[in-house]
Formats: C-alpha cells, structure tokens, sequence
C-alpha cells in the first residue's frame, strides 16, 4: 500500500527570539519557493517535492503588528515597551496588533498548499479546527467569530466574546508562513498595551484563566499535534 500522506518535518524552537524564528521561516518559504519555480522548467519526473514544516515555539515579550494592521492599536510607544522589555515588529502576515509570550503556544506551519489544497479560507479554517478541537479536550468550548479569525469564547454573548487563540498568515505561491498563537498560561495583562487584533469591545483568554489552574504546555502540543495531522492528513518526521 503507497502511503500518500504529505511528510511535515516538525521542529521544537523552545522559547526563541521573535525575529529569529521569523528569519527562519523565511529561509524555509524561501527554499520551498526555489523548488517550485525550478520545478516550472523540469519535466515531471525530475522535478522535486517541496517540504514541509511545523514550528513550535515560544517566545520572550513582543508585539506584532500584521500588514493591515492600524499602529493606533497599539497604545503605548515603541519607547514605553522596551522599558518594560516588550520588543515590537511590523511584520508582513495578516491581521492586525497581537502579542506574543511565554507559556502560550505559538505555531508556525510552514506548508507548500500545492500539496494539500489550494484554498486559504480553508486553510484557516483548519487551523482554527485544530485549536477548537485541542481546547475541547480540556472541556474549553472554542468557536469561530464572523469577521475574526482565530478561536473565541462565548461567541455571540456581547460584552462575554473573549480570543484564546490568534491567528495570522502569509501565503506566497501557495507556501505558507506565520500562523497561530494558542495562550495557555500566558500573562494577560500584556494585552492591556494593545487593542488586541484590533478591537476594543472584546477581550482575550487563556486555558489557565478558563480553566482556573496552570496547564501543561507539553500535553497541549501533544494535542494539537495530533489533530494536525489528523485534519491535514500528514504525517510528522
């Protein structure tokens, strides 16, 4: 029997420099993107297949401020963060002002579409799927806002409606970078220096504060692992 699962190379960063997992996963779009364009010149048989890649990580206090991102949303100066040892970065996926930090889960799947399906909504929708399923497991109901990526609580209850999970891509030539921030025992209170993903009328979570007791960050990834690969139909090297 030929296994057609697409191969996902999977990598463990720890608690990483904001820019230095950016620069790497430029590096592997990049090459993803090099194949691609000299596949266009080779026959069938002699062209090669794109990797792929799911980084995990964490990574010390900062602010990212996506492509159509409004910078009055973030509501204190460049100056006032690095004070208080927050960096910040204008960077190039999608959405809006969010912040990055230890104990939450960030995610960066780095994916040549091509392979799975050419479709972006679907895309995130998958990834959205992949965090509503983990959170279920620890009995977090978690669903999907019109208008607003990622994973909320409490949707439709105004004043109740609170993010978990962020989310923010790029998608080059169908390769994807960026992707999701799931808070599992992050600090809120770093949220109060921005309007997060750009709202003002609703607020943000994590598992720790829903569930009211520090979670395991190595079980959650374990977890979101398993319904990667269940959901994108791959298998993890």
């Amino acid at each position: 029997m030929v296994d057609t699962k697409e191969k996902v190379q999977y990598m463990d960063l720890g608690l990483i420099d904001y820019k230095k997992a950016w620069d790497l996963q430029e590096k592997y779009l990049k090459g993803i993107i090099d194949i691609k364009m000299a596949n266009r010149h080779l026959e069938k048989k002699d062209q090669k297949k794109s990797p792929h890649y799911l980084l995990f990580c964490e990574h010390p206090p900062v602010i990212t401020l996506g492509r159509s991102g409004n910078m009055e949303n973030l509501l204190f100066n460049e100056a006032f963060l690095a004070e208080r040892g927050v960096q910040f970065y204008k960077n190039n996926r999608g959405g809006d002002v969010t912040f990055h930090g230890p104990e939450q889960i960030v995610g960066y799947p780095i994916l040549d579409l091509d392979s799975f399906f050419t479709d972006i909504h679907k895309y995130m929708r998958f990834l959205e799927e992949i965090i509503i399923r983990t959170i279920a497991e620890y009995g977090i109901i978690g669903d999907r806002l019109d208008g607003a990526t990622g994973v909320w609580i409490d949707k439709g209850i105004s004043g109740k409606e609170r993010k978990i999970c962020a989310m923010g891509v790029k998608c080059s030539r169908w390769v994807t970078m960026h992707g999701f921030a799931l808070n599992v025992n992050t600090d809120l209170n770093y949220f109060n220096l921005i309007n997060p993903c750009g709202f003002i009328d609703k607020g943000v979570t994590s598992m720790e504060k829903e569930l009211g007791k520090s979670i395991n960050l190595v079980d959650v990834k374990q977890k979101i692992l398993y319904h990667f690969k269940n959901l994108f139909e791959a298998e993890l090297v």
